[in-house]
């Protein structure tokens, strides 16, 4: 009768899971019962779910710098562009900052192959549309390197790029891996291809190559059991003190968004917050509400 009395209010309000487990109403606290015996006395604590609530559109910007104001990723600097399809500009961050991007710089390569190229071609006996998933899905370097040597380097990257509306002055491309900390792209320029592409030359291929958030390449393990899985299309870029993901949120009010997030941090600075920080910018953007 002492543990009765311990629970009685949190056994009240308790939601039955089984015949002999059930979540208090009240906390996050998971309560046993035993069969013959009655009420357990021995809480387990629960991690709190995952809030859904929707971020009005005016506060993005504070929803952002709180995230980016934590103590492990205020020692970088940030550079981020949020846009609709149509270019309406939704969150901006020093948006044409030149940035390391890591292998944000297969975008430009691959969006360059497919304005050059069939994606029936071959390389190698691989079909270029099957070579530009490799590079993307799974952040192929080697694939990268030799998709931009078959493309003649980065002035035929330049000169397909310019057909697409891309700003040649938002860029310096050094490798087509992104591994070179000598590559410089600012979030508009990546931006600026992502709108392109989504219907531009190519965009099937383009798109399919792109991993998706929880489910598939290198954001197969990130944002799992979140309102951004599934819907997050993103390329992703990891170097020692670079972070980057750039790609596209299917929204259910806003329609698709075109984003590129890039931190270049201290090398010394452990990886863990900082991609947790990217995803944390992602999932306030795939929860925004207008403010009506």
């Amino acid at each position: 009768m002492r543990y009765l009395t311990h629970y009685l209010s949190l056994a009240a309000t308790c939601i039955t899971l089984t015949s002999s487990f059930c979540l208090s109403a009240n906390a996050n606290t998971a309560i046993s019962f035993d069969n013959d015996n009655g009420l357990d006395s021995i809480e387990v604590p629960l991690p709190p779910p995952e809030s859904n609530s929707a971020n009005c559109s005016s506060n993005i910007t504070t929803a952002i710098s709180s995230i980016i104001d934590r103590s492990e990723l205020n020692q970088g600097k940030w550079a981020i562009l949020v846009q609709t399809l149509g270019g309406t500009n939704i969150y901006s961050l020093n948006p044409d900052s030149y940035m390391v991007p890591a292998s944000n710089m297969k975008l430009l390569v691959t969006a360059a192959a497919l304005q050059e190229f069939n994606p029936d071609n071959q390389i190698n006996s691989t079909s270029i549309s099957d070579w530009i998933k490799v590079t993307n899905l799974n952040s192929d370097n080697a694939y990268a390197n030799t998709l931009l040597s078959y493309l003649g380097g980065s002035q035929s990257v330049q000169q397909a790029l310019t057909g697409l509306g891309v700003d040649t002055n938002g860029y310096r491309m050094r490798d087509g891996s992104g591994l070179s900390h000598n590559n410089l792209a600012t979030p508009r320029t990546l931006v600026s291809t992502l709108r392109a592409m989504y219907d531009g030359r190519g965009h099937e291929v383009f798109l399919a190559s792109l991993p998706v958030a929880g489910i598939s390449g290198t954001l197969k393990h990130r944002l799992q059991q979140t309102t951004a899985q599934g819907t997050v299309r993103a390329k992703t870029g990891t170097l020692r003190g670079v972070k980057a993901l750039s790609g596209y949120i299917d929204h259910p009010e806003y329609g698709t968004l075109v984003f590129s997030i890039i931190t270049n941090q201290p090398i010394n600075q452990p990886s863990a917050p900082i991609v947790q920080g990217v995803d944390d910018i992602v999932l306030q953007l795939s929860k925004l509400t207008s403010c009506q």
